[in-house]
């Protein structure tokens, strides 16, 4: 009999890719999307769509009281939102409600994995070292601070309970969309960086992190465990832009953009959206990310106790990526 595994942002970027590996592993896979997701492109490997109201949580008691799940992986996730009252509602108060019902159950799961993010604790400074599992929180954006408050929550609330915590950094690969912004940029001969401080980046390859988060639901682990997640290399500003032209044999313009000037587009184009239900694509709180000074991050405890080994490089994850945005005629 095949293990169920509960899923939350299944038609996502990383849930997509997740649930392909979970099928493909030999569980049987259930989805809780919204109506509104698109999911002809998971179907295939997903064995029952659900539509709860995550803001009831009796519903979501009943869900688990019913089917048992052996494990559940919580992806979903805002990224993006007006006001950081409208994150913490996502990514706290759903999180919340959705652990609260799986550990009530008299069937509570082995393992609840929560997908966070490095950004819950931020950037160090340049030369500063590498974050760790133990670096204390400094997010720079509202998503992070809605992913700090999500972690204490389940440090407080749910300590003992077999929870894993995943904290990628800037996850890539096919069909994303934020980094896939740069890629087009470049696609078009354009080089562009915001100011000339130097930067330590890091990445981690879709299919490694989700064959983590397999590894995160099925190695043993006691109580409630926090995992940072990068490919383990560190990189340069420049990197990502030189492999894309090694593998394109293209030449790019390379500019850098004054960081005074940006923050004042940034600052424009947040007044612009004010009254709109989307956010531009740079803005203040964005600025501060993608200006950090570094990312460097160890992932020793993932490998030691999740038996985690990145087979993804920069290098071997941009040609799959890139190949894949070409083949797919997204250049």
């Amino acid at each position: 009999m095949k293990k169920k595994i509960l899923v939350t942002g299944a038609s996502g970027f990383v849930g997509s890719h997740f649930v392909e590996a979970a099928s493909a592993a030999g569980y049987e896979v259930h989805a809780l999307v919204r109506k509104s997701s698109q999911i002809d492109g998971i179907s295939t490997f997903v064995a029952k769509f659900l539509y709860p109201d995550l803001e009831d949580g009796m519903t979501l008691s009943g869900l688990f009281h019913e089917e048992h799940y052996e494990f559940v992986v919580h992806a979903a996730a805002l990224t993006k939102a007006k006001t950081q009252e409208q994150m913490m509602a996502v990514n706290v108060g759903v999180t919340e409600r959705l652990i609260e019902a799986a550990f009530q159950s008299p069937y509570p799961p082995k393992r609840f994995v929560f997908v966070s993010s490095l950004a819950a604790i931020g950037p160090l400074q340049y030369g500063e070292g590498l974050i760790t599992e133990d670096t204390a929180y400094n997010p720079v954006t509202i998503y992070g601070k809605s992913k700090q408050a999500a972690e204490e929550m389940l440090s407080r609330r749910f300590p003992d309970k077999p929870i894993t915590v995943v904290r990628p950094t800037a996850v890539y690969g096919p069909r994303e969309k934020d980094l896939f912004i740069l890629f087009n940029t470049m696609y078009k001969g354009l080089d562009a960086y915001i100011g000339k401080a130097p930067q330590n980046l890091t990445f981690v390859y879709v299919r490694d992190l989700v064959n983590l988060l397999l590894l995160a639901c099925e190695r043993p682990q006691h109580g409630m465990t926090v995992f940072n997640i990068t490919d383990g290399n560190i990189y340069s500003r420049y990197d990502m832009a030189d492999i894309f032209k090694r593998l394109f044999r293209r030449r790019l313009f390379r500019v850098h953009v004054p960081l005074v000037l940006v923050e004042k587009v940034a600052k424009f184009s947040q007044w612009l959206y004010r009254k709109s239900e989307k956010t531009p694509v740079i803005y203040p709180e964005r600025l501060r990310e993608l200006t950090a000074q570094n990312w460097g991050c160890d992932i020793s405890k993932a490998k030691s106790e999740l038996g985690y080994k990145p087979a993804y490089d920069l290098e071997r994850g941009l040609h799959e990526s890139l190949l894949w945005y070409k083949d797919n005629n997204w250049f």
